[in-house]
């Protein structure tokens, strides 16, 4: 494998024993615990001003706390993404500044995007030649994308209800789609089955690949550096599998032990209504979720009802002195709305999560009047177009 100097290895986060990543691909060999990319941190040398020297161009313009080199990538100058000023936002919420980190400018509309250079990155250096998954709808567009631009096939696995706009671009990437009647837990057994079948099928599956979470870390690498290197006070996040929340901790920690920074931004998971597992282990202090038995919510993208990362994600909160917040459908659809309408910014459906989440925490006195508060719209509005214009119908408009 062509790997960057300082990555050392695979760690288990349950039994604490590192693997060559080149023999280690996915889960852990001895405990089916989830793999966690670990570099030697005393061998990387990274400042301020070598970043600053660089193009802001890409998310592997940090490819010394990245798996694999740039010139290695499988790439589509994804990162690099605008962080956008919003002072209207920032008025009606009391605080001091609300910035919107705006992934719908990834080359296929989301934040999957990083994950998946990463990952398809991964299955080339192992010599794979098909990568499959279950998706509620953009990880599997992505994946898609992404194994194209490798010359990989790519087999998806998407729940009916999956947007059109996901079905269509996987087809148009060349990507076997199978559309399984039902929810993600659905399109997830036939993706299982599939994977029985097919021994020689490579997974880029959320924390089933241990390079989906490490590329989306960059997200947070890249927020501190637009800010002049000032770390945010909350960064608030629509949650489901909580891969990004998972990384953008492990990435403040490691600018943190770097030097780079001095302290951690505050965590907080946003979640609908109608399916919060995270926000129900945090607040009643459990360690770990409990499966969510009816999952309701029109926000598909984070109707994940059984979380396999929860540990991960609470120990982000709890660490970060963050925490977790579900509010309605009807608030969240209000919320991308009301985004738009206000700061111009096209918000996902799902992604709005994190808007009006954030709106209940400062209701709530989460936030302080001088805070800067940064939200997460993981994908472009025009990925749920027709959620969000049924929702203004639905309204009169």
């Amino acid at each position: 494998m062509e790997t960057t100097d300082a990555f050392i290895g695979l760690t288990c986060v349950d039994c604490g024993e590192t693997f060559d990543a080149e023999t280690a691909t996915h889960r852990c060999p001895d405990c089916d615990g989830i793999l966690d990319p670990d570099y030697d941190y005393d061998a990387i040398d990274l400042s301020r001003s070598a970043l600053e020297s660089r193009r802001f161009d890409s998310m592997w313009r940090y490819e010394e706390l990245l798996p694999f080199p740039r010139d290695a990538a499988v790439s589509m100058d994804e990162g690099a993404t605008a962080l956008v000023d919003c002072p209207s936002l920032a008025e009606e919420m009391g605080v001091g500044r609300v910035l919107v980190k705006d992934e719908g400018r990834n080359p296929t509309g989301t934040f999957k995007d990083r994950g998946q250079t990463a990952a398809v990155t991964a299955a080339v250096q192992h010599g794979a030649t098909d990568v499959a998954l279950n998706s509620a709808g953009n990880a599997g567009q992505a994946a898609a994308a992404y194994a194209a631009r490798a010359g990989l096939d790519s087999h998806v696995f998407l729940p009916s209800r999956a947007g059109f706009t996901n079905k269509a671009m996987v087809n148009v990437h060349g990507g076997d789609m199978r559309v399984v009647e039902g929810r993600i837990g659905d399109a997830g057994a036939a993706y299982q089955d599939a994977m029985a079948d097919n021994d020689d099928w490579y997974s880029v599956k959320t924390f089933v690949t241990p390079y989906r979470h490490e590329g989306k870390k960059t997200m947070l690498y890249e927020l501190v550096e637009q800010e002049g290197w000032e770390v945010p006070d909350a960064v608030v996040y629509p949650t489901g599998g909580g891969v990004g929340l998972v990384g953008m901790h492990k990435a403040a920690k490691e600018f943190r032990d770097l030097g780079l920074t001095d302290e951690l931004p505050s965590m907080y998971a946003a979640q609908a209504e109608g399916c919060a597992p995270i926000v129900e282990a945090f607040e009643e202090g459990r360690d770990v979720h409990e499966t969510w038995e009816t999952p309701d919510t029109i926000c598909g993208g984070i109707e994940i009802p059984d979380p396999g990362a929860s540990p991960l994600i609470l120990d982000a909160l709890r660490e970060s002195d963050g925490g977790a917040v579900a509010t309605s459908d009807e608030d969240i659809l209000d919320s991308a709305v009301a985004v738009a309408q206000n700061e111009g910014v096209e918000m996902g459906a799902t992604c709005a999560a994190a808007a009006s989440g954030a709106w209940e925490l400062s209701r709530r006195g989460e936030f302080d009047e001088d805070d800067t508060v940064v939200l997460l719209n993981t994908g472009a509005g025009n990925k749920d177009d027709d959620v969000l214009r049924s929702h203004l119908m639905g309204k009169g408009i």
